[in-house]
């Protein structure tokens, strides 16, 4: 499968040791939701092209040396003088991730009508994040994902310090899932994405749950829930729910770590339509990038042998 991953490209700022009050010591890492699922997909042997506005700064030149080194294609990206994006990392004791967005007229949220590529209706679209709600840039990319013909698929991926209000935040999701139930799409969710929206989108009860009522309602192909160490749901079109319980791993951050289960998802349900055995490689891949620093999806045999361990 030939995958287009649509979403923003930047950079995590990451804290190291302890400084003083005048100097402190920050980790620049490549990052961002869509560009850590589509180097997950290359990682393990996909066809990936990342269609995203980059900086021509020298974090986007980083992050453009980044996909490339990982075998992502940038045919399909618009290089633009606007800076690059930042995300300030904070890790509480369980080493899970917050972020502080520095996002005003930065690159990945500016998309004009004439930027986006032209896609093969043979084309996977993955789309992401915060591109899906950001403006002016998500609507654009709302039109042009309707306009495609080939296959789609949407990760929520929450950001509340960006939209702090669960209502905006559902008045700009619940477009995408429209969508999504039009062309039998596939959505993925995590339960804390869930636990934010649930109430705006007049909905109750555990993350799975609302997934199956979300699913009722809007009528999407795949609805899939990551449950942290719990593991993953899903519910396919016929309205079967499947269960795969986590893994066990020694945690560095969860940095990307959902952003990995999407790629080892991907990887393996666009190619078999295997739903359980898709949720089982999505789980594998997201509990092993646990254990790295920050979003370092494996390749195929680093996969296959954490799987087996």
């Amino acid at each position: 499968m030939d995958f287009v991953v649509c979403g923003e490209a930047l950079i995590d700022l990451v804290p190291q040791e302890a400084g003083d009050s005048f100097r402190s010591t920050w980790s620049a890492l490549s990052a961002g939701g869509p560009m850590n699922t589509a180097i997950g997909l290359a990682r393990l042997g996909e066809s990936v092209q990342f269609a995203g506005r980059l900086s021509n700064d020298a974090f986007g030149r980083q992050l453009q040396a980044h996909l490339r080194e990982n075998r992502v294609g940038v045919d399909l990206a618009t290089v633009t003088n606007d800076p690059t994006s930042l995300a300030v990392v904070s890790l509480d004791e369980q080493q899970k991730a917050t972020y502080a967005f520095h996002f005003d007229g930065t690159a990945n949220f500016g998309w004009q009508p004439a930027e986006v590529p032209e896609l093969k209706d043979t084309q996977w679209l993955h789309v992401a994040s915060l591109s899906t709600v950001v403006q002016p840039g998500a609507g654009v990319l709302l039109d042009w994902a309707d306009h495609h013909g080939g296959p789609l698929s949407l990760d929520i991926n929450v950001r509340p310090s960006v939209i702090p209000d669960p209502q905006t935040y559902w008045a700009r999701v619940e477009p995408w899932l429209e969508l999504m139930g039009e062309r039998s799409g596939v959505v993925k969710a995590s339960d804390d994405d869930i636990a934010f929206l649930a109430e705006a989108s007049d909905v109750e009860g555990t993350a799975t749950r609302v997934m199956a009522q979300w699913w009722e309602r809007f009528g999407f192909s795949i609805g899939v829930v990551t449950l942290g160490p719990d593991g993953a749901y899903a519910i396919d079109e016929h309205g079967a729910e499947s269960f795969v319980p986590g893994r066990v791993v020694e945690v560095v951050d969860t940095v990307g770590a959902g952003d990995t289960f999407m790629a080892g998802f991907l990887a393996e349900f666009a190619s078999t339509r295997r739903l359980g055995a898709a949720l089982a490689q999505g789980v594998t891949a997201g509990a092993y990038v646990c254990g790295k620093q920050g979003p370092q999806p494996p390749n195929r045999a680093e996969l296959d042998a954490f799987s087996r361990a």
